[in-house]
């Protein structure tokens, strides 16, 4: 498994929708627990948040779900950032069975760092853009995932409304 493990559970009853598997909303709700986990690692707490009035905000998000997990099946969230600079990060999470051990879905994530007291991006304080370099630097030589920048599309359209022009 590849990543820093930011989270672990497994699937709630409630999470299963009437085909039986894992919902979308759900998937989502996993990852963006991850996210919070992998923040306090850098040093972004609710404290943080409190004090400093100042947080961060997804602005664009991609998931692809690769094979279903269903009801109590065991799960573990991993993220690999890969790339940061004074005001944003972009971060990709996978999400794997954690008895099988194959990837069930992957997750992309652009966030800004923002001054919650304009509501504007700002730079990251220096204790997280240091917290930031640090678990950076843990992640070691893994590869940048396939998935990253996935463009959806249907390789033979019968319709498209690209060429309906």
């Amino acid at each position: 498994m590849l990543g820093i493990e930011v989270g672990r559970g497994n699937v709630l009853p409630e999470w299963i929708d009437v085909n039986g598997h894992m919902n979308v909303a759900y998937y989502v709700l996993a990852f963006d627990y991850g996210v919070d986990a992998l923040w306090a690692r850098f040093g972004i707490t609710d404290e943080h948040i409190k004090r400093t009035d100042s947080s961060t905000f997804a602005v664009e998000s991609h998931v692809v779900y690769r094979r279903e997990l269903k009801q109590a099946d065991p799960y573990i969230v991993t993220a690999q950032i890969l790339a940061f600079d004074e005001k944003r990060i972009h971060q990709f999470q996978r999400m794997y069975h954690a008895g099988e051990g194959f990837l069930a879905a992957t997750a992309e994530w652009m966030n800004l760092h923002v001054d919650l007291s304009t509501r504007r991006v700002a730079p990251w304080p220096d204790s997280i853009f240091e917290g930031i370099r640090s678990v950076a630097a843990e992640q070691g030589d893994w590869p940048y995932p396939a998935d990253v920048g996935r463009t959806m599309r249907i390789a033979r359209p019968v319709f498209s409304a690209a060429t309906n022009e």
